[in-house]
């Protein structure tokens, strides 16, 4: 299996973070008042849904950088070997 790169993996992370960000900015696409969920109505609980669902976003993008700037683990194990 090919690893994605890290060009990729930051494109990626890119994406996660500004999903949330259009999907709530962009106001057409919830400024309804039906359906009703729980006596809410749409715009309110369409907004509400995307506090968690941003969250889950924003700890993709982290987890998608966080493993493309570590350096390889044989790397490190050569450069400790070397020390000792």
């Amino acid at each position: 299996m090919v690893k994605p790169t890290r060009r990729a993996r930051r494109f990626a992370a890119g994406i996660c973070l500004a999903l949330p960000i259009v999907a709530l900015l962009w106001v057409p696409w919830y400024s309804y008042d039906a359906p009703h969920l729980a006596g809410m109505k749409f715009f309110f609980w369409y907004q509400l849904i995307w506090v968690p669902g941003s969250v889950v976003f924003m700890a993709i993008a982290y987890v998608l950088r966080r493993s493309a700037e570590r350096p390889p683990r044989d790397r490190h194990l050569t450069r400790d070997r070397r020390r000792g």
